[in-house]
């Protein structure tokens, strides 16, 4: 069960990287987007490290 919330987890992290890297292709980036979007990326590390040492 718990495999299935670091995977979750694992899963949202690499769509956030990818909704990052479709941003920076754009022709005129939004800076304050991938900010946040970087912000959330690491929050959800964080959280896979949370989880993954408490295992």
């Amino acid at each position: 069960m718990e495999n299935k919330g670091i995977d979750a987890l694992r899963f949202e992290h690499r769509r956030i990287d990818s909704e990052i890297q479709h941003e920076y292709a754009k022709n005129d980036p939004d800076d304050a987007r991938i900010n946040e979007l970087k912000r959330l990326k690491l929050r959800l590390k964080d959280q896979i490290s949370g989880v993954a040492g408490s295992a």
